[in-house]
């Protein structure tokens, strides 16, 4: 007997990318069990499924940064109780990427890439502990959102947060909407999703020099000339570090909340237009997001 629940949750990460660098995902998430019946003629209640294997994905990489551990250009220090970790991705050519955060900020992955299929085979591992002895088969489906238009990759952190939000490096493939005087706008659609694609979007307040970060021996070497920026502040959870080469990084004036972005962007099409009524409809992953008008 098969169990199945679509839609049980959206992941909502960055991994780590030797071309892309810092990427925002959102990934869908079907399940499908395959087991006896229990002694409630069920294979496992729904509301189990809901929020115990939920659960599990969400503590698992939900609003965290993946690493592909197996990679030649991943090396990770713990700190001395393993509180924290420092993750330095040496990416050739000025791009290489450095972060030192609380370890629960991190899902570290036994492969030399990230990607679904080895997404799926850590998470379907991490399940199998976890369910009752009837349940024999497992099977999931990470499927990114079916988007009729145009969409970017971003990157964030909000220390204000009081979850999972404040990490410095989650993210979210998102769509993006404009309308001027309430026509559709395509072609404004893809001029920021090009410039946004794949990008780290920070706030300026936590720019921060070279000189004040926990900088690993290799992030010392690889970023002192000028070619990255550098972030860092102390949220409830912790310290968070990171430093991301210039040309995949992008400052805003405030938080990089979806609300706040979503006002920038309509400001910044009104400076352009400024006969017209803007409206920005920005998304952060799956079926949410801000509107803005200007």
């Amino acid at each position: 007997m098969q169990l199945f629940v679509n839609d049980l949750t959206v992941i909502d990460c960055s991994y780590l990318c030797p071309e892309r660098g810092i990427v925002g995902e959102s990934w869908i998430v079907d399940i499908v069990l395959d087991g006896a019946l229990n002694e409630q003629s069920m294979v496992l209640d729904f509301g189990r499924v809901k929020k115990q294997v939920k659960a599990i994905i969400d503590n698992s990489v939900d609003h965290k940064l993946v690493v592909p551990a197996e990679h030649p250009y991943t090396q990770v220090t713990h700190n001395s109780d393993d509180s924290a970790n420092w993750v330095d991705f040496l990416r050739p050519d000025e791009r290489s990427i450095h972060l030192f955060c609380p370890a629960d900020a991190f899902a570290f992955i036994d492969a030399d890439v990230v990607s679904i299929q080895t997404v799926t085979e850590y998470l379907k591992a991490v399940i199998k502990r976890e369910l009752p002895g009837n349940v024999e088969g497992l099977r999931l489906l990470l499927r990114p959102e079916s988007i009729d238009g145009f969409y970017y990759h971003y990157t964030h952190g909000l220390k204000k947060h009081d979850g999972n939000c404040q990490r410095i490096a989650h993210g979210h493939r998102s769509k993006i909407q404009i309308r001027l005087d309430d026509i559709r706008q395509p072609v404004l659609e893809k001029k920021w999703s090009d410039k946004w694609q794949d990008i780290y979007l920070g706030t300026t307040e936590d720019v921060c020099s070279h000189s004040r970060l926990k900088l690993s021996e290799a992030a010392h070497s690889a970023t002192s000339d000028g070619s990255h920026t550098y972030y860092s502040y102390v949220a409830d959870q912790g310290l968070f570090e990171l430093i991301v080469p210039n040309a995949e990084n992008f400052v805003i004036d405030t938080d990089s909340t979806v609300e706040c972005i979503a006002d920038f962007l309509a400001t910044e099409i009104k400076r352009e237009y400024p006969a017209k009524k803007v409206e920005v409809r920005a998304f952060e992953g799956v079926g949410k997001g801000a509107i803005a008008y200007a």
